[in-house]
């Protein structure tokens, strides 16, 4: 049982500090660092919100001069990270704070690769093997999580889209792993009903995505089914009658997402990601309505699996045929969409979303192979 009136603080590999009130070591920790000048990068959502003020001003009376930046689009594109690193040298900055969800730490984590790293930003495309160019040191990164969903807090890569194209780039290095994460279930209260589903499918896809992605990884494949468990321990009540107990435990499975998908993702992410990059659909969104058509994909042929995640999810023994129809009953009640056109998809973006998705660098890790006509059929059937 998780005792809320703990702090907790564990590595994997990343410190995490993680409790009821966790932020307020927030100031203490920058001191004892010597930091006094950050840079808080989060979105314009969550700079207006109060608790982010609260963080703003206990950093400002305690003479840690902070600088915000929030400008940032949904699906954030390479301009918001130049901007954001030019900002880091014009305020004279010594540390950065990712403060917010999934494009908050996103645009963190770019910046914090861009201040040293002065190449264009897509020459360190880690699908190209930029990585290799990532040779300087970088500023001191800080994490605080505001939603349960993607996890980033403990990742060490960032999803940024071209301009123009919004075709999505990866930026990859262990040097753009936080220094230390403050994950302080109160910060997601705050959340509404909807983000919090949408989030919540996040995680829950991250953690069953990773638990069916190929290859060897039994310590991955762990985390992810107690992932999966948290998850459906607690999201239905994090969502319609949130309580601090069912925060935590989205937050904790938010964090165990990010760690277990770096065994790989797959299908559904493949599938969501042209609708945030063609449609500007909200990433969790787009996760949470491809779910169930993706897993109806990979189930013929991995039973076994299916069968384990059913009973993390108290199905019962063997239950892993009634996964797929449990997935729809769950956007049902959270109020996500279970049709593809619920989103604004119609027939004739399913050619130009099927090209993007078997483009996507996602689904090489799925457990079954892909192709162009695969995408298409899902989508078609998803319509």
């Amino acid at each position: 049982m998780l005792d809320l009136t703990k702090v907790y603080g564990f590595n994997f590999p990343t410190p995490i500090r993680f409790g009821v009130g966790v932020i307020g070591e927030l100031v203490g920790y920058l001191k004892e660092q010597d930091l006094k000048r950050p840079l808080l990068v989060t979105d314009p959502t969550v700079a207006a919100l109060d608790f982010f003020v609260k963080i703003k001003n206990s950093l400002d009376q305690n003479g840690l001069h902070a600088e915000v930046f929030c400008d940032m689009h949904k699906n954030p594109v390479k301009s918001d990270v130049i901007n954001g690193g030019e900002s880091y040298h014009q305020t004279q900055r010594d540390c950065i704070i990712g403060i917010g969800g999934g494009v908050a730490m996103d645009v963190a984590r770019a910046i914090v690769l861009r201040v040293n790293h002065t190449r264009d930003l897509f020459d360190y495309d880690d699908l190209i093997g930029g990585d290799k160019y990532v040779t300087e040191d970088v500023p001191h990164f800080v994490t605080v999580p505001t939603t349960a969903g993607t996890g980033s807090e403990v990742g060490r890569s960032a999803i940024i889209s071209e301009d123009v194209s919004k075709k999505k780039r990866i930026l990859f290095s262990p040097k753009l792993m936080a220094r230390i994460v403050f994950a302080d279930p109160m910060l997601t209260m705050e959340l509404p009903p909807f983000i919090t589903a949408a989030t919540g499918m996040d995680a829950l896809t991250h953690n069953m995505e990773a638990y069916m992605a190929k290859g060897f990884h039994p310590m991955c494949d762990g985390i992810a089914l107690e992932g999966i468990q948290l998850i459906a321990e607690s999201l239905d009540k994090a969502v319609h009658q949130p309580d601090v107990e069912s925060r935590a435990k989205m937050l904790l499975a938010s964090l165990m997402g990010a760690v277990a998908f770096q065994k790989g993702l797959g299908i559904v992410h493949s599938l969501a990601h042209p609708l945030s990059s063609l449609l500007d659909t909200h990433h969790g969104l787009a996760n949470a309505v491809n779910l169930p058509y993706g897993m109806t994909f990979n189930y013929d042929g991995f039973e076994g699996r299916f069968d384990r995640m059913a009973q993390a999810f108290a199905l019962g023994n063997n239950m892993g045929d009634r996964l797929i129809d449990h997935l729809f009953t769950m956007n049902e009640r959270l109020g996500m969409p279970t049709k593809l056109s619920d989103v604004g998809v119609t027939k004739d973006h399913i050619d130009t979303l099927s090209t993007l998705a078997e483009a996507d660098f996602c689904h090489p890790n799925n457990p079954k192979p892909v192709g162009l006509e695969d995408f298409r059929k899902i989508y078609q059937e998803a319509l």
